[in-house]
């Protein structure tokens, strides 16, 4: 954090739960983050997508309210409430004003509590929610980038549910059983294994109210434990998904460091240099400025499972597609030999510590940030002594640390286009 801004969090406990409290008064709102390990990673064999229909299924109605007058509940009093399910998360969160003439808090909690206890999957809901679903994975393979990405990750992590799209095909989804998604949604609303954030206009004395009408009813025990996320697999010639269009998408990757590593910020300093940071980074500086292969290209990293990820995207014309790969190799090759310089550490640093303030600027983002950094086992002073960590980075450290993450010969690349000369 830059000098003059903090953000004071403490952890609340009531009843076996417990929460990261970030208090703020200036706006009357409250949000709450929370949620289990699992997500899509835990749908079985033949149901895949179950998860993601269950969380969408869950506010639409619960207990004595069909679809339409939960929906009306919610808007009546101002709540945002949502649920979702990722590759490796099932989550909710709500955003509620505080209004002394109308307490929406008191209404947001009891309509979640609903939602996870009471969710009704009336046969109408579900197949509105089921037609929505099908039709998004259907547009999601309609251009290269959709198809690209498909096969980038059944690549990287074949039999493996982390492979297959966390949403589901149009195919399953087509055919996947309500019994399924009853299931989906049972194997995570547990009391345990559940992170809690809560950032806004609420005291510590009043979370413990607010937790036990949330998840007070919730049932004993926990999800059952996510699969470990396999080694990066893809690696080697580029696979190559023909389409007849005129520009490529193209997807690349490696495996990363874990969530918990001590080299996690230099590495993220490595990829800012390397690929965050717009027309500063060196991959955007050799693709577009130097060559205009490309109107942008982009790299960073991804944490699923607790393991990071190393990512990239860019798209260009079928005919550069080549040239394009050889820059991006060894522009990749060059920051694992050296690392970043002096003045590139420095600008890093200061954008890393500088940006930090920006993203805290209401309450639901701030409750997410804090979910998050649950979920990766950090500490609560972790936001705290950022910049006093990022500050102690020096060049030789994080080329080292270059030198240890990235690796040019295990660089995974998808195509999807009619890309010449591979």
């Amino acid at each position: 954090m830059t000098e003059g801004f903090s953000l004071p969090i403490r952890e609340v406990s009531a009843g076996g739960l417990s929460a990261w409290l970030a208090e703020d008064h200036s706006v009357p709102v409250v949000s709450v983050a929370w949620g289990w390990a699992g997500g899509a990673s835990l749908d079985p064999a033949g149901e895949e997508g179950s998860a993601s229909l269950a969380a969408a299924l869950l506010t639409e109605g619960a207990g004595d309210r069909p679809a339409a007058a939960f929906q009306d509940a919610l808007r009546d009093a101002a709540i945002g409430l949502n649920f979702g399910a990722d590759r490796d998360s099932f989550e909710g969160s709500f955003r509620s004003l505080r209004d002394p003439s109308n307490d929406g808090l008191a209404a947001a909690a009891r309509l979640a509590r609903d939602a996870m206890l009471a969710p009704r999957f009336d046969a109408e809901a579900v197949e509105r929610v089921r037609a929505r679903a099908v039709a998004g994975a259907r547009q999601a393979l309609e251009g290269p980038r959709g198809q690209a990405n498909r096969a980038f990750w059944n690549a990287a992590f074949p039999e493996s549910p982390y492979g297959r799209p966390p949403n589901g095909t149009a195919e399953r989804l087509q055919t996947l059983p309500v019994q399924a998604m009853r299931d989906a949604a049972t194997r995570h609303l547990h009391r345990g294994g559940l992170l809690i954030a809560v950032s806004g206009a609420i005291t510590a004395a009043e979370l413990p109210t607010l937790l036990d009408t949330l998840f007070g009813g919730l049932p004993a025990g926990e999800p059952p434990a996510p699969p470990p996320l396999p080694p990066f697999a893809l690696r080697g010639n580029p696979v190559v998904v023909e389409l007849d269009v005129p520009q490529c998408a193209v997807l690349f990757g490696q495996g990363g460091l874990p969530v918990r590593d001590p080299d996690w910020e230099a590495a993220q300093v490595v990829l800012r240099v390397l690929g965050g940071g717009g027309f500063s980074s060196r991959l955007m500086d050799v693709v577009r400025v130097q060559r205009g292969l490309s109107y942008g290209i982009g790299a960073g990293v991804e944490a699923i499972a607790g393991q990071g990820l190393v990512l990239g995207s860019v798209a260009t014309e079928n005919a550069r597609v080549a040239e394009t790969l050889t820059v991006l190799r060894e522009e990749w090759a060059r920051m694992a030999q050296g690392g970043p310089t002096q003045e590139e550490l420095s600008d890093a640093v200061a954008f890393l510590t500088g940006s930090q303030p920006l993203q805290f600027t209401d309450s639901r983002r701030t409750a997410s940030i804090l979910l998050g950094l649950r979920r990766n086992g950090r500490p609560m002073d972790w936001l705290a002594r950022r910049p006093e960590r990022l500050a102690a980075l020096t060049r030789d450290g994080v080329a080292a640390v270059a030198a240890r993450l990235l690796q040019p010969d295990a660089l995974g690349v998808v195509v999807a286009g009619k890309p010449v000369g591979l």
